[in-house]
C-alpha cells in the first residue's frame, strides 16, 4: 500500500507543518515530532524551508514504510495536541483528502488512527502489517522467535486467502500473544523472574499468562496505549474460539471483515511498540 509518490509526499508534508494555518508545526516541533512517531534516530532539523525538509523526509525514508505508517497516524492521534480530538480529526480529514489519489486512508478504529487501504465499496480495508520480516528484528533480538512469529502472521494471511476465517482470527491473536511474550522475557528481567501478577494479584509463570494479562501489563509499562489495549481486547474475545464449545456458546459467524477487523488493532499495537520502545542493537 506504501510508498507515497513524491508529489503526495510533498502535500502530506504541507498539510503536517499547516505553514500560515492555525496549527503551524514551528521549526523546533518537527524533530520531535518525528521522534514521538517513532523515528529513531530522528532526522535532524538543518534549518531549510519546513515543508520541503519534511517531505524530503518522507521521500528518503519512503521504503520504511512503517515508518511513515507511524508518523501519518501520530498526527491524527488524539495524544498528539493538547485539545486533543477536535484538532486530530481536522488533521485527519485534510491527510485523507492528499492520500486519496493513492487509494489510502487513515480511519479511527475505537478512537485510534489506523491506516487502511479504500476497498472497492469506498470503505476502509485493513491488512497484515507491512515489512514485518524488517519490523520484528527491530523490536525482538531472539532470531528463532522472529521466524515463529513472521510464520504465524503468514499462517492467518494464508487462512484468510482460503476462507479459513476462524483460523485466520486464532492466527492473529497467537501472533500477538507470541509479540509480547517475545517482548517481555527480552525486556523485562522482573516479569522473566517472578512472571505476571493479575488484576487480583496473583502471580503468573510467563508460560502461563494469557494474552489478555500480557495487553494489560504491556499498557501498564507504557509500551501501548489504552485505546490499544481496549480494542485488542476485541481479538483476545475472538481468539478464545480456538476452543470448540466457546465458539458454539458465542453463537458467531466469522468472515472477512471480521478478519480484517483483527488486523486494524495488530496494526495499532505494533505501531505503539516501535514508538515506545528502543530498537535493540
Amino acid at each position: 500500500m506504501l510508498p507515497l509518490d513524491d508529489r503526495t509526499a510533498e502535500r502530506v508534508a504541507a498539510v503536517i507543518v499547516d505553514m500560515g494555518g492555525p496549527y503551524e508545526r514551528k521549526s523546533y516541533e518537527l524533530e520531535p515530532l518525528l521522534r514521538r512517531a517513532g523515528w529513531t534516530p530522528a532526522p535532524e532539523y538543518d534549518g531549510t524551508p519546513r515543508v520541503p525538509w519534511l517531505a524530503e523526509q518522507l521521500i528518503e525514508h519512503r521504503d520504511d514504510h512503517a515508518r511513515i505508517e507511524r508518523l501519518l497516524c501520530r498526527v491524527c492521534d488524539p495524544v498528539e495536541y493538547d485539545e486533543g480530538r477536535v484538532i486530530a480529526e481536522e488533521f485527519r480529514e485534510q491527510l485523507n483528502e492528499k492520500l486519496d489519489a493513492e487509494r489510502l486512508v487513515i480511519s479511527l478504529v475505537d478512537g485510534r488512527p489506523v491506516l487502511g487501504e479504500v476497498g472497492a465499496d469506498g470503505t476502509a480495508r485493513y491488512s497484515a502489517p507491512e515489512n514485518l520480516a524488517q519490523r520484528l528484528p527491530r523490536l525482538i533480538a531472539d532470531v528463532k522467535a522472529v521466524d515463529r512469529l513472521l510464520n504465524r502472521a503468514r499462517e492467518a494471511e494464508l487462512c484468510e486467502q482460503v476462507g479459513a476465517h476462524t483460523m485466520a482470527i486464532i492466527s492473529i491473536g497467537s501472533f500477538v500473544e507470541g509479540l509480547l511474550y517475545s517482548l517481555f522475557m527480552e525486556r523485562d528481567e522482573k516479569i522473566r523472574e517472578e512472571g505476571f501478577i493479575g488484576t487480583t494479584g496473583r502471580k503468573f509463570k510467563p508460560d502461563k499468562a494469557g494474552l489478555q494479562i500480557m495487553l494489560d501489563t504491556a499498557h501498564e509499562r507504557n509500551w501501548i496505549q489504552g485505546d490499544a489495549k481496549n480494542f485488542a481486547d476485541h481479538v483476545v474475545e475472538f481468539r478464545n474460539f480456538v476452543h470448540p464449545a466457546a465458539e458454539l456458546r458465542g453463537a458467531v459467524t466469522f468472515d472477512d471483515d471480521t478478519v480484517m477487523m483483527c488486523w486494524a488493532p495488530v496494526r495499532a499495537l505494533l505501531n505503539d511498540l516501535e514508538e515506545h520502545l528502543p530498537a535493540v542493537s
